[in-house]
């Protein structure tokens, strides 16, 4: 079982404040106040400061350039005030705010306060469930959002689209000496992660967690426990992590699947660098930490030779 800690993009940074999305009088009272902010989202992209305070960007309506006050979707309330989610539509990037950038969250989310970093990626989530709802996944005529932002709503044939995730699940695979990681071709040379796949329909996250790890590796698993899940907007995952013992040795990578390669690696292997880790962003990074830490000289945090790479390809 995991400890109490937070992954990044998780947590209560936000009230949700759902019982206001209905209640057209206080909508519009909020997008016209003072103290109401927005978070832009420009292609994928939230608007940050970096520097020696990171800190994510937030907007007062009189900054946006264009706006249409019927696209905003109600985040909830962010330390005290209202706050919208709202996507700008420019060929290139809007200049909001003095130093600020529009930045891929999964290179800064880690350098963002915790409260700032789970906003961020609640407006990216839903700026891009919006973005393929745009038209009824039943009749095919056009939609229009309602309650706020967080339903997609056909005339047409009276068809609500709800927002969606899709769940995954991601497991840390050891036999207690080693790990079992595994590396896509599309990647640089040196990379690995910890074996992932999403959950098919009329499966449980266990059943997900042993196919997926015998359908990429050739290995059996048992001993699976749940260790913590993250939202992983990029672009609408959630992420279920686990933790598993394989039964048997040696993995072998099937001719039709995902990974270019899966094998053990040991805790020395990583402390000198012989891998490329994930971003300490993602929980397959806390799960890794989380088995070499337990029979190390120092936690990997501290190991001076461990080398990441960037979720940048």
């Amino acid at each position: 079982m995991s400890s109490h800690r937070t992954n990044v993009f998780a947590g209560p940074y936000v009230d949700r404040a759902s019982v206001l999305r209905k209640d057209a009088a206080w909508l519009s009272a909020a997008l016209v106040a003072d103290d109401t902010r927005f978070v832009p989202v420009w292609r994928s992209r939230s608007l940050v400061r970096l520097g020696e305070a990171p800190a994510a960007v937030l907007l007062q309506r009189e900054s946006l350039l264009t706006f249409e006050p019927e696209t905003a979707i109600l985040l909830g309330q962010f330390q005290g005030r209202p706050v919208f989610a709202v996507e700008l539509d420019a060929p290139e990037p809007p200049s909001l705010a003095d130093t600020a950038e529009f930045a891929d969250l999964r290179t800064t989310g880690a350098l963002l306060p915790a409260d700032d970093a789970g906003l961020l990626a609640y407006a990216r989530a839903m700026v891009y469930w919006r973005q393929r709802h745009r038209f009824c996944g039943a009749c095919g005529g056009p939609t229009q959002p309602a309650s706020a932002g967080h339903v997609m709503h056909c005339a047409a044939c009276g068809t609500d689209a709800f927002p969606r995730i899709d769940p995954a699940i991601i497991v840390l695979i050891s036999d207690g000496e080693r790990a079992l990681l595994g590396r896509q071709a599309a990647w640089p040379p040196g990379r690995y992660s910890t074996i992932a796949g999403f959950v098919e329909p009329g499966e449980s996250l266990e059943d997900a967690v042993a196919r997926e790890v015998r359908e990429e590796t050739g290995a059996n698993v048992v001993d699976v426990h749940y260790h913590s899940s993250q939202p992983w907007p990029f672009p609408s995952s959630l992420m279920i992590g686990f933790l598993a013992t394989a039964s048997g040795t040696d993995p072998v990578v099937l001719h039709d699947a995902e990974l270019e390669d899966a094998r053990w690696i040991t805790r020395a292997e990583i402390a000198g660098g012989g891998i490329g880790l994930p971003p300490p962003t993602s929980i397959s990074f806390r799960l890794i930490a989380e088995w070499y830490d337990r029979d190390a000289p120092r936690p990997l945090a501290d190991e001076p030779g461990v080398r990441l790479w960037s979720a940048k390809r």
